[in-house]
């Protein structure tokens, strides 16, 4: 039976969000006095166990956009982040919260100005994760275009910088969208354990953005995940989970690297603290394409809110 991508990579991580969203913004040492050891509610936001956040609610509002357009549409993306922002939908409980400064600016920019060119913020301040966390329904469009010879590599990277520009419009946010990508696309294609294939995508996304010198600055940013052997042996204290995009996508990737399978991959992202249901996402998204749905644990899937809604948009 062929895998469905969609719902690995979207259910990760939305599995991921839902799992860090109750103890977002909590230290790290707080957590190792108390760490996450399953799918729990209340927390920083006194939600039921199951939500998720404006992580898989900018994912879903993607993938709906992609589903009805059959492509990326930036403007109907935009649309559909306003009504996330304004209307609730999207939503697990039909009201939107959650949201980063970033994110919620540029929405706010283009409902008033209708101009998905100038709704990105640009400072250096645009390069939190809001950008990265909702990118896997991009991910897989993309790579299956890809595989389908509708979209070139160069195409699709470029997709994955516009993914980001709607909120994010600084290179090195960019950057974190095309790393990703190329991740995605070596977890799914090339041999090797997970570490390995980590290693390809990063040897892929590094040889991409090097053709081009003026990269070469923002890229420098990344130069910790150049050597994952090396990388995967930093000590915990030197993994940060902030907001920062390069933070979370190191963060992500160190624990995918550490661990050797979905859960303990999860549990260990979610338990860095911080912008821990980000990190989850991203981790979670990641580690579902590798080790497969079945791999999600049941008990987690079971409460996670409008389920089922999710899975047959994926399956649709």
């Amino acid at each position: 039976m062929e895998r469905n991508l969609l719902l690995d990579g979207v259910m990760g991580l939305v599995v991921g969000d839902a799992l860090g969203l109750p103890v977002q913004f909590l230290e790290r040492e707080e957590l190792k006095k108390k760490p996450v050891t399953k799918m729990e509610g209340n927390g920083t936001f006194h939600m039921p166990a199951g939500t998720w956040s404006d992580d898989s609610s900018m994912a879903l509002a993607i993938l709906h956009s992609i589903r009805e357009k059959g492509t990326f549409d930036e403007t109907d993306i935009m649309e559909k982040f306003v009504d996330w922002y304004s209307h609730g939908a999207f939503t697990p409980y039909g009201f939107a919260f959650d949201i980063g400064a970033t994110c919620g600016q540029a929405i706010c920019d283009y409902a008033r100005d209708k101009d998905i060119n100038t709704c990105g913020k640009t400072g250096e301040r645009a390069n939190g994760n809001g950008a990265l966390m909702r990118l896997m329904p991009a991910c897989i469009h993309a790579y299956q275009k890809e595989k389908m010879t509708e979209m070139s590599e160069k195409e699709a990277v470029e997709w994955m910088h516009k993914m980001a520009a709607l909120t994010h419009n600084h290179l090195r946010a960019k950057q974190a969208n095309g790393i990703y990508y190329f991740c995605v696309k070596a977890v799914l294609d090339e041999a090797g354990n997970l570490a390995e294939r980590l290693q390809k995508g990063i040897d892929a996304a590094m040889a991409f953005y090097r053709k081009d010198v003026s990269n070469y600055a923002q890229l420098s940013h990344y130069g910790r995940l150049i050597n994952l052997e090396s990388f995967a042996d930093l000590p915990e204290q030197s993994i940060k989970s902030s907001g920062y995009v390069v933070d979370s996508l190191e963060a992500a990737i160190w624990c995918l690297l550490t661990t050797e399978n979905f859960k303990d991959a999860l549990l260990k992202a979610v338990n860095l603290g911080d912008d821990a249901d980000t990190v989850g996402a991203i981790t979670g998204g990641l580690a579902a394409l590798y080790y497969g749905y079945e791999a999600i644990p049941g008990e987690w899937l079971e409460v996670i809110v409008k389920r089922e809604e999710i899975e047959a948009l994926c399956k649709d």
